[in-house]
């Protein structure tokens, strides 16, 4: 029998949970510089920093070393 899908992927709930709390916290830094546009701009620079991370630690090559790939190399 095939496994049936919820279309909800795996370890999307902890991603939300984390974008939550950081525009919590962008919140709360805003009221504490008087500006809470100001925070929420901040909460959001971070989050998109925090979706980059997450899910490149999500990825399956995570850790993968390919000599030939060092940066510097053109």
């Amino acid at each position: 029998m095939a496994e049936t899908s919820t279309g909800w992927p795996r370890g999307r709930t902890t991603w939300i949970l984390g974008t939550v709390v950081l525009f919590g916290v962008g919140i709360l830094v805003g009221v504490l510089l008087g500006n809470i546009w100001l925070g929420l701009l901040l909460a959001f620079i971070v989050s998109i920093g925090w979706i980059i991370a997450y899910e490149s630690w999500r990825g399956r090559s995570v850790g993968l070393y390919d000599r030939d790939d060092d940066g510097a190399q053109l």
